[in-house]
This record gives C-alpha cells, sequence and structure tokens, in this order.
C-alpha cells in the first residue's frame, strides 16, 4: 500500500490496480463545515483532471477532480447521507471513491506526504 497526494488536495491509496481517493484533511478544514456532496457512480470512467464530483460546504462549493485515469469500482454512499463525515475522517473512513487504475505510471506525477507538507506550508 502507498499513499500518494495532489495539488488539488486529494489522497490516493493505492493497493493494487484499486485506488481508494478522498480529501485531505487540509482541504477539508479550508472548506469548513460541509454540508453536501454530489459524486459519480459505478462504472463511470474519467481521465486525469476531469471534474468527478462536487463538495459544497457553508461557505463554498468546490469540484473534485481526478488525480489519475481510472473506473469508479466504489461509491461511498454514506456521504450522501452524511457528508459531514468528510470533516470528521476525511483521510480514513469518509473516503470518496474506489477506483480501478487505468494508467498506474501517473502515480508518479503525484506527490508523497513530505511533498504534499510542503505544498501547503
Amino acid at each position: 500500500m502507498a499513499t500518494y497526494f495532489s495539488e488539488e488536495h486529494e489522497w490516493v491509496l493505492v493497493e493494487g490496480d484499486v485506488a481508494t481517493i478522498g480529501i485531505t484533511k487540509h482541504a477539508a478544514d479550508q472548506l469548513g463545515e460541509i454540508v453536501f456532496i454530489e459524486q459519480k457512480e459505478a462504472g463511470d470512467e474519467f481521465e486525469k483532471g476531469d471534474e468527478i464530483g462536487v463538495i459544497e460546504s457553508v461557505k463554498a462549493a468546490s469540484e473534485i477532480y481526478a488525480p489519475l485515469d481510472g473506473e469508479v469500482v466504489e461509491v461511498n454512499g454514506d456521504l450522501e447521507d452524511n457528508p459531514g463525515a468528510l470533516n470528521e475522517s476525511p483521510e480514513g473512513d469518509a473516503w470518496i471513491y474506489k477506483v480501478k487504475l487505468a494508467n498506474a505510471a501517473q502515480l508518479e506525477e503525484l506527490m508523497d506526504l513530505d511533498g504534499y507538507k510542503a505544498l501547503i506550508g
């Protein structure tokens, strides 16, 4: 297992050819109280950089961008009823998608934890 981070404040936990994607604690803190999430459905395919959802907080709406190419194999349906879980456990139980990787080489374009910490200062 390895964890990567994107400049759009997403984390990617890779196990074999499946990646779990969520938002970082930093992103959740910046958004404030999250009240709604719009998600793709299982079977949806996307390319790196595509908009794959929207998170709305009391302060703003923020798009979720695909950190790599893939296909949604599982959606965290718990977030529909409890979007606030993204504030409580953004890097744990409140993952957003499980995705089948289409191009593992794209992981090299993401950051490790030290790189992400440097990005957010």
